[in-house]
């Protein structure tokens, strides 16, 4: 590897010994699972909410390397940030960060799962409050990212 794949990959490889903003939060907003069997990562998300913003966000589960440190990468992106941003999230957001653009179909899931995660959380949580069908879309949304 040369210049910027190399800094990629010792990103990746940092991420996945010392993730960022692991943990659990206490009676969190927002909590949602999901796994990858093919692979076995499995990551968990909570989020803390207040006044339409993510206070808090932290993360759980055991992955590959691609899994740990987009998951973490994303905890990173959406501390502080307003409802309305995070769910503009995109996965091409995340990807870019660590350099994985071109990354093989094989492993975008490992790559996206802890987004899924995230919106799955997110969109339960607003489907909660919108008492609509938008809840629905919402679902489907998430649903499509891989």
């Amino acid at each position: 590897m040369s210049g910027n794949a190399d800094i990629y990959h010792e990103m990746i490889v940092e991420y996945s010994r010392h993730p960022s903003n692991y943990g659990k939060i206490e009676n969190p907003d927002i909590s949602y699972h999901d796994s990858n069997p093919l692979c076995g990562d499995s990551i968990d998300i909570f989020m803390k909410v207040q006044d339409n913003k993510v206070t808090d966000i932290k993360f759980q589960g055991r992955g590959c390397a691609i899994c740990m440190s987009c998951t973490s990468v994303l905890t990173e992106l959406v501390k502080g940030k307003a409802i309305d941003d995070v769910k503009k999230i995109q996965k091409d957001e995340i990807l870019g960060e660590l350099g994985l653009q071109n990354l093989q179909a094989v492993r975008i899931k490992c790559a996206l799962l802890s987004l899924k995660v995230l919106k799955y959380g997110l969109y339960t949580y607003l489907a909660g409050k919108l008492k609509d069908a938008n809840a629905d879309a919402l679902k489907a949304e998430a649903s499509a990212l891989y």
